[in-house]
């Protein structure tokens, strides 16, 4: 029988005494890694000796996938939002640091600003790999500048535009250019912005709504345009009301076009959301929240005055919480869900035999221990 070595020469990873995220489920099996992808070992060959050349003891410990944030401002004093000869750097040093927080892939998100920003920073950052380097860039967020004036929340209102002539042209004036753009966050209620919102489809881009004033037609309507996500759920938008529930209405909309999954994304902190309202939807649509942080550039900083775009900001303190859900459905809100929601499931986001291998090793209590990418160990919580 020939050994692994005639199929591949590579090294293969071994992880074993583990439980495992897969299929919705926690498992217990071992997961074996070779060059950066999960394999299925029924398909390897078998040699005297036995096909691993490294073995790592998990101890007990839970794999799950790399965390993907798609909302993230910023964070240990940099702002995404502020235009410098050296954004990289920036982007850089924070993909560095949430690697503590078992993030493996983001999207750097803007917020509103002057077209002269968005030209500046966004040439700067190109979507790539993780690595020991840091988590990798899946492509720029861009929340605003077309949002409700009335629910604009922390973006200056001076930089807010309207949809012109509903076609590439607005969106080219403001940010110059769609390369290395994952996202869009638009208020759906705007003029013209369904002709918009299919154009960004059609290029693969995802559009989300929000800071919107929006009913749940418009809403609706956008949806059926393309549209895929909500920013921060229950964050500037319409409250529910039994009448027209508005975008919020859109978790249980009869309206989304058929095998369409409508995602949502939650800020899990205790004070953006009350736990009891995080519920609520988890319950109304398991399957579509995403838990994002929303960090700003005091991210890892103490309480104090920071940036926010072009904007300054009190931070008081920080709070988190656990939402009502298992720990898988917490898991993959964070993992599996994101990447559904970009279009990369298909090698992110998930354990599945031929996926990345940017996966975490966490304990009983969700405490990330080490963080992993492409099969890499990127991160370790020292002893």
């Amino acid at each position: 029988m020939p050994s692994n070595k005639s199929v591949s020469d590579a090294p293969i990873t071994q992880f074993i005494n583990c439980r495992i995220l897969r299929e919705h489920q926690l498992q217990r099996d071992d997961l074996w890694v070779r060059e950066g992808k999960i394999l299925d070992p029924e398909k390897l060959f078998f040699d005297e000796q036995g096909y691993a050349d490294k073995r790592v003891d998990c101890e007990g410990s839970i794999i799950a996938p790399g965390f993907i944030d798609v909302q993230i401002n910023g964070g240990y004093g940099i702002d995404f939002s502020q235009a410098c000869e050296d954004v990289c750097s920036g982007v850089s040093f924070v993909a560095k640091k949430i690697l503590e927080h078992g993030v493996t892939s983001f999207c750097p998100t803007l917020v509103t600003s002057p077209p002269a920003v968005y030209h500046k920073v966004l040439p700067q950052v190109k979507v790539h790999n993780g690595g020991s380097h840091g988590a990798g860039v899946l492509g720029f967020h861009l929340e605003g500048p077309f949002i409700s004036l009335e629910k604009k929340g922390a973006h200056p209102a001076q930089f807010l535009r309207p949809f012109k002539s509903g076609d590439i042209s607005d969106l080219m004036e403001a940010y110059g250019s769609l390369d290395n753009v994952a996202m869009v966050t638009l208020a759906p209620e705007l003029a013209n912005s369904q002709s918009v919102v299919r154009e960004l489809s059609q290029r693969g881009i995802t559009v989300s709504l929000g800071h919107s004033v929006a009913n749940l037609s418009q809403a609706e309507d956008a949806v059926k345009h393309g549209a895929t996500f909500i920013t921060h759920l229950f964050n500037a938008m319409l409250p529910f009301h039994h009448r027209d529930p508005g975008i919020v209405g859109l978790l249980t909309s009869d309206q989304v076009p058929a095998g369409r999954t409508v995602y949502y994304g939650m800020i899990a902190d205790g004070i953006h959301t009350n736990p009891a309202a995080l519920r609520i939807a988890h319950r109304a649509h398991p399957s579509g929240l995403v838990l994002v942080t929303d960090a700003i550039t005091a991210m890892g900083l103490p309480p104090g005055r920071h940036t926010l775009g072009q904007q300054v900001i009190e931070i008081q303190g920080l709070h988190a919480y656990v939402a009502g859900c298992s720990v898988e459905e917490a898991l993959e809100a964070a993992s599996l869900h994101p990447a559904q929601l970009l279009g990369i499931s298909n090698k992110k986001g998930n354990l599945d035999y031929g996926s990345d291998a940017d996966l975490l090793l966490l304990d009983e209590a969700l405490n990330i221990k080490a963080t992993y990418i492409s099969g890499e160990e990127v991160w370790r919580k020292e002893p």
